[in-house]
């Protein structure tokens, strides 16, 4: 079922909200772990890896606008949308090169796609692959978060624009309402 101007798929609906809530946990999860420096957590961080929203949004298009009377928000809406479905992809990718290339390997659920390289002279400390791409993975995974995080916030804004000052059913769409 494609998503229609009245009414979106429940696809379309299902994966924004497990995308959204997986994914602001993730992004909370991050920076947890890096202001606590509480390691432990990054095998469940590393784990999750959000494809098919993107898959089903190249395939379906991008959800029609309700009303399009203000250019200047169509156009921050796309930015904000092309941002989240980008940094979708991105954030793995990212991460993945700063674990891999930092030497603590690349697991997905559990799946090693990369072995870790362990320093045996330190026991808990490993050695990195490549101290340079690990780093600029890191930085990446870290500027794409805080970016991810605004934009997040900026989509947020705009839904509840949409449901309190204009007032259209721009929000109850997403939650599965036909609207007309």
């Amino acid at each position: 079922m494609k998503d229609s101007k009245q009414k979106l798929s429940p696809v379309t609906i299902g994966l924004h909200w497990v995308v959204a809530i997986v994914f602001i946990t993730v992004l909370l999860v991050g920076f947890y772990i890096e202001t606590t420096e509480t390691f432990a957590l990054y095998d469940i961080h590393k784990s999750v890896v959000i494809i098919a929203r993107v898959i089903w949004r190249v395939m379906n298009g991008w959800p029609v606008p309700l009303k399009d009377d203000n250019k200047l928000e169509l156009l921050l809406a796309k930015v904000v949308h092309w941002v989240l479905i980008i940094g979708t992809l991105l954030m793995p990718i990212s991460g993945m090169i700063m674990s891999g290339a930092g030497g603590r390997g690349i697991y997905v659920f559990g799946v090693e796609l990369l072995s870790a390289n362990p320093d045996m002279a330190n026991p808990g400390k490993v050695i990195p692959l490549n101290e340079t791409l690990a780093g600029l993975g890191h930085s990446l995974h870290g500027t794409i978060g805080w970016v991810m995080a605004i934009a997040i916030v900026l989509h947020i804004a705009g839904a509840m624009k949409h449901h309190l000052v204009y007032k259209d059913e721009t929000l109850a769409r997403m939650k599965g309402k036909e609207v007309e």
